[in-house]
C-alpha cells in the first residue's frame, strides 16, 4: 500500500503523542525543529509541519514564537476518571425529570447561549451543500418528485446503504433486515413498545440518557439503573442477577459512545451481553446512534454482531453525523421485526419520501465515509482540548471521563456542589450545559455535568469552560 503524506503526518503524530504519553517526551520539553524532525523521520518540511500542527490543534503541544514547539500536556496526567454508581435496591416508576429536562432545553433555539448543553453537532460542520445537491437529484430523478408515499418498511436504496454499512460492524445484513423510521427516537420508541407492555420493568445504565427516560415514563415503563463503568460500559454480573430477580423484560443501552459517560463496551462484554439476553429470552434495545463517531483506528462492533437469536435489536440514525433535522432513523428488529412494522403502520404510515431517498443517495455515492473521517478528527481533537480546559479551570478535585468517541464529556465535582444551581448561575451568563440530575430517575447525581463538546473549539468556548470553573470555585 502507498503511504500518502495524509498518512506519513498522522503516522509521526502517534509516534510523538505515544512518547508524550509514556513519558518519554515530558512536558515543558522543546521538540525537534520542523527542519530536524523532517530530517529525523525522512519527511517532508510541510509533512514535518502538519504533525505538529495535528498535535497542537489536540492541545498536546504548544507553539513559541522564535521558540519552536514545547509539550504541554501529558495524557496520563489528566483528571481522574469518575467512579461506577452504586446499585439501586429496586425499580424506579414514580419519578420524572421531564420538568427539569424542559427548563433545560427551553433556551435551545436561543443563539445568543454557548450551547454545551446539547449532544449534536453545529450546522457548520455538517455537509449542508451535499445534502442539498443530494435532495435536488432525488427530487428530479427519483419519481415524482419525492412526494408520495414510501413503502411501510421503508425506502429500498435507503435500506440497501445501510445494510452495506454492516460490513464495518463485522456482520452482513440485507434491507430486508431494516426498518426505517423518523430518527433515532422513533426507532427506540417502536422497538420498546413492540417488547413490553405499560407496567414492564426495563434496565438502563446509570446514568442514562435523559430521553430513555423519558421515553420510558411516556410508556408506563418502571425503570432499573443498572450500574455502569465509565470505561466498560453496564455491569454484566449485576444485570445478570438483576433480570430474574426484577422481571426485566428488555434492556435499553448505548454499548458505543454511551451518552452521557462516554464508555464503550468491549467486544467480548457485547457478546457476554448477548449471551444473557439469550438465556432469559428478553429484547435487547442496542442504541448504536454514536457508533461511527470513533477516535480509533476502527469502528467498534455492535452486539448485534453477536446476534443469533433475533434478540437485539439494533437502532440507529443520521442525526448526529449528518442531517438532524431530515430525521432519518432506522432499525434492524430481529425476530421482532412484524411488530415493529404493524406498530410503524399504526403510527406513521410512511417515512419521509424526499430525505430519506436523498439520504441513501449520499451513502450510496460514498460522500458519508470521506465526511465521517474528517468529522471523527475534529472531534477527538475537541475532546482532548475540552477536557485540558476543564483540568485548567475547573477545581482540582473534578473527575472527568475519557471518551474514545462520541461527542460528550461527563465531570463529576464535589458532593456539596449542586449542578442545577450552577446551571441557573451560567445561564445568567448565556452558558448552558446539562446538569447530572438529569440522567437518573433516582436522586442522584446532583454533583454531575455533562458538557459537549460538539461546537469547534474557539476563544469564545475556552471562556464559557473558564466561566463555569470560576462559578464553581465560588460555590465551594
Amino acid at each position: 500500500m502507498i503511504k500518502t503524506a495524509d498518512h506519513l503526518y498522522l503516522q509521526v503524530a502517534d509516534k510523538i503523542e505515544q512518547m508524550i504519553e509514556k513519558d518519554v517526551m515530558k512536558m515543558g520539553e522543546k521538540l525537534p525543529s520542523v527542519r530536524m524532525l523532517s530530517k529525523q523521520q525522512g519527511i517532508s518540511l510541510t509533512t514535518a509541519f502538519q504533525a505538529y500542527y495535528h498535535l497542537e490543534g489536540k492541545g498536546l503541544i504548544e507553539s513559541r514564537p522564535k521558540s519552536g514547539y514545547y509539550i504541554c500536556r501529558n495524557i496520563r496526567r489528566m483528571a481522574p476518571m469518575p467512579g461506577t454508581c452504586a446499585p439501586v435496591r429496586k425499580p424506579v416508576s414514580d419519578v420524572t425529570v421531564s420538568d427539569m429536562v424542559m427548563e433545560v432545553f427551553s433556551h435551545i433555539t436561543n443563539d445568543n447561549i454557548l450551547k454545551f448543553s446539547v449532544a449534536t453537532l453545529p450546522v457548520s460542520v455538517l455537509p449542508a451543500a451535499k445534502m442539498a445537491k443530494a435532495v435536488i437529484h432525488t427530487m428530479r430523478d427519483q419519481g415524482p418528485g419525492g412526494i408520495g408515499y414510501e413503502p411501510l418498511q421503508g425506502n429500498e436504496l435507503l435500506r440497501n446503504q445501510i445494510a452495506r454499512l454492516s460490513l464495518g460492524w463485522g456482520e452482513v445484513y440485507t434491507a430486508d433486515d431494516v426498518v426505517t423510521t423518523h430518527g433515532c427516537m422513533d426507532a427506540l420508541t417502536l422497538c420498546l413498545t413492540a417488547t413490553t407492555q405499560p407496567g414492564d420493568t426495563i434496565a438502563l445504565e446509570s446514568p442514562s440518557y435523559y430521553g430513555a427516560l423519558q421515553l420510558a415514563e411516556g410508556l408506563g415503563l418502571k425503570v432499573l439503573e443498572v450500574p455502569t463503568n465509565p470505561i466498560t460500559g453496564v455491569d454484566l454480573d449485576y444485570l445478570d442477577k438483576a433480570i430474574p430477580r426484577h422481571k426485566i423484560k428488555a434492556c435499553l443501552f448505548v454499548t458505543n459512545f454511551n451518552n452521557p459517560l462516554g464508555c464503550c463496551m468491549p467486544d467480548k462484554h457485547k457478546q457476554e451481553l448477548v449471551k444473557i439476553v439469550e438465556k432469559y429470552d428478553i429484547a435487547l434495545i442496542e442504541d448504536d446512534i454514536y457508533g461511527d463517531l470513533y477516535f480509533g483506528k476502527q469502528r467498534p462492533l455492535t452486539c448485534k454482531t453477536f446476534d443469533t437469536q433475533g434478540n437485539v435489536l439494533l437502532c440507529n440514525s443520521l442525526s448526529k453525523s449528518v442531517a438532524p433535522g431530515y430525521r432519518v432513523g432506522w432499525t434492524m428488529p430481529g425476530k421482532y421485526k412484524e411488530k415493529v412494522l404493524r406498530l410503524k403502520h399504526h403510527h406513521a404510515i410512511s417515512c419521509t419520501s424526499l430525505t430519506h431517498a436523498a439520504a441513501g443517495h449520499f451513502l450510496e455515492i460514498g460522500r458519508y465515509d470521506f465526511h465521517l473521517r474528517n468529522l471523527r478528527k475534529m472531534l477527538h481533537t475537541q475532546s482532548l482540548r475540552y477536557a485540558q480546559a476543564i483540568c485548567e479551570y475547573f477545581p482540582e478535585s473534578a473527575r472527568v471521563t475519557r471518551p474514545q468517541g462520541g461527542c460528550v464529556l461527563w465531570v463529576e465535582l464535589e458532593d456539596h456542589i449542586n449542578t442545577f444551581e450552577l446551571f441557573q448561575q451560567t445561564l445568567k451568563h448565556k452558558i448552558a450545559f446539562c446538569p447530572g440530575r438529569l440522567f437518573s430517575l433516582q436522586n442522584r447525581y446532583n454533583n454531575c455535568l455533562r458538557i459537549s463538546y460538539g461546537n469547534p473549539w474557539s476563544k469564545q468556548v475556552d471562556d464559557g469552560l473558564k466561566t463555569i470553573g470560576k462559578l464553581i470555585h465560588k460555590m465551594q
